[in-house]
């Protein structure tokens, strides 16, 4: 294994993480009131499907 695959692997990891945590990004750049729980949603249930558009939900709606 190449030094170039495990960068590949590093920063195919935090992609990953970011692209995960896009509605508690959006929550806390927009400043919406109920970004505690945007965190806790994205966190806890962000890996199905639902729970990720839920929070992002949450996270853009109108202040």
């Amino acid at each position: 294994m190449s030094s170039d695959t495990g960068s590949f692997g590093v920063v195919g990891l935090l992609v990953v993480v970011l692209a995960y945590f896009i509605p508690t990004l959006v929550a806390f750049g927009r400043g919406v009131p109920n970004k505690g729980s945007v965190l806790v949603i994205n966190l806890f249930l962000g890996w199905s499907v639902v729970g990720w558009v839920v929070a992002l939900a949450m996270a853009a709606r109108s202040r």
